[in-house]
């Protein structure tokens, strides 16, 4: 019987963690194995972006393997539905993305978060970009607690409406407010 992509997806995972923590390796390229190549290509991923998941887990705990699994299900039904399986040709340049202190809205980081967003669910980062670094996660969680795989849904559902987005990182700030301010004093 063979297993599922997700369950295959998280052996790999846990795998690939226990790999970086008994192996030099400093590139998804020569860091993930051949079969490992193929299970990722199946689902629309590179190895350079897993491998960034596996070293910020294997070194800060964080994001989660089951965050992970989320993010590459968001690529994967992309991959699957939008692109029919066949991945992204161009990559985007780093030099393509807007810079760290651009705004929409008043909302810093909020249009690199977008266009990585964007990418993230084409296959077109650059290889040195990963989505949902450190900074990604910073910037969701501070802006009512975004799910990461929820805001490439998001970004997915907008359709390149930037103000779709807008609309919906000020809804869940305005939420996670109200939650806050409605929860008892100690």
């Amino acid at each position: 019987m063979s297993m599922e992509w997700d369950d295959e997806f998280m052996a790999m995972f846990a795998e690939m963690v226990a790999r970086f923590h008994t192996r030099d390796a400093n590139s998804g390229e020569r860091f993930v194995l051949p079969h490992e190549q193929e299970m990722l290509a199946s689902i629309g991923y590179t190895p350079q972006e897993i491998y960034g998941y596996v070293e910020d887990y294997a070194r800060l705990g964080d994001p989660t393997p089951s965050t992970v699994l989320l993010i590459a299900a968001a690529r994967r039904s992309f991959f699957l539905t939008v692109q029919r399986g066949i991945a992204g040709s161009t990559q985007l340049r780093e030099t393509d993305l807007p810079r760290e202190d651009e705004t929409l809205q008043d909302i810093g980081y909020l249009p690199r978060i977008i266009r990585k967003a964007e990418s993230k669910l084409y296959g077109t980062l650059p290889p040195g970009v990963m989505y949902y670094c450190a900074k990604d996660r910073a910037f969701l969680r501070s802006h009512g607690g975004i799910h990461p795989a929820d805001f490439l849904y998001v970004v997915w559902g907008a359709h390149g409406d930037r103000q779709k987005v807008v609309s919906y990182v000020l809804r869940m700030m305005s939420s996670s407010k109200e939650h806050s301010d409605s929860k008892p004093s100690a």
